[in-house]
């Protein structure tokens, strides 16, 4: 802490002491005094400065970890928690400047950002559709749905986990149903003429859900204690108004930030 946020610091008296230097440290903090990657004062420091016990000092420390503000490194320390890195920016035009390069979706969002991205391919199985997924897709229960199980990374950081959903009647024996990477991604493959759909991808539509990760999850994708994580369902519509794909993508907090442009006619 600076000695201008120690001049600040008027406690509330009728809040418990942990309370008390959480919500100074998270004043200083949304002003700036501390500042993204910085590194915060040891425990017995923060002690010291506040005139408590380190009991008190560790509770504060958690409960701005819980809330994602702050994060533990082992052995170094604790540090105020990095900005969002990829911003994610949903427009149609952006959507077709992307297919332009012949790149996914996120890889090519990351590229214009000045980042490297990579994807790894984790799995493509043919399984019963999820219920969530065969309402959007308007098939049946228990129809079968073709999965690809995809990791996104920058750098080595995983970003996201993507699973694609393609109905099996479309997509059976296309490159969609194998393990391969699809030049210019499964946009391209849906819209190419000669490929199993041979349709324009006119609309999407996204749900967003904000939860907290399973254990899976936050094993798959590092994600710290106290962030969450949004689940975003995207569908793709062609021009006759099927949906041919379903997209469930799940995106820690830390990382990333939505943006969504609309064009108001």
């Amino acid at each position: 802490m600076t000695a201008e946020s120690e001049v600040a610091y008027m406690p509330d008296q009728d809040l418990p002491p942990y309370r008390r230097i959480a919500d100074d440290l998270r004043a200083a903090i949304a002003a700036g005094r501390l500042t993204p990657g910085e590194k915060l004062k040891s425990e017995n420091e923060l002690k010291d400065e506040y005139g408590t016990t380190r009991v008190t000092v560790r509770k504060a420390l958690s409960l701005l970890k819980a809330d994602g503000l702050l994060i533990s490194e082992q052995g170094r320390g604790v540090f105020v928690r990095q900005p969002p890195r990829v911003r994610l920016q949903t427009t149609g035009a952006n959507f077709r400047e992307r297919r332009a390069t012949g790149m996914s979706d996120f890889t090519a969002e990351a590229a214009a950002q000045g980042q490297r991205a990579r994807q790894q391919i984790l799995s493509v199985e043919r399984v019963p559709a999820p219920a969530e997924v065969a309402e959007r897709l308007g098939l049946s229960a228990d129809a079968s749905v073709i999965v690809r199980r995809r990791a996104f990374f920058i750098d080595d950081e995983p970003m996201q986990l993507v699973d694609g959903y393609y109905p099996e009647e479309l997509f059976a024996d296309s490159p969609v149903d194998r393990p391969g990477r699809i030049p210019g991604g499964v946009s391209a493959l849906i819209e190419d003429p000669a490929g199993p759909v041979g349709r324009r991808i006119v609309r999407f539509v996204e749900d967003l859900e904000i939860r907290m990760p399973s254990p899976p999850e936050v094993g798959a994708l590092r994600i710290p204690p106290g962030v969450p994580l949004a689940r975003v369902l995207r569908s793709a519509y062609v021009d006759d108004g099927q949906v041919v794909e379903v997209l469930d993508s799940r995106v820690p907090g830390d990382r990333h930030l939505f943006q969504y442009v609309i064009d108001v006619p």
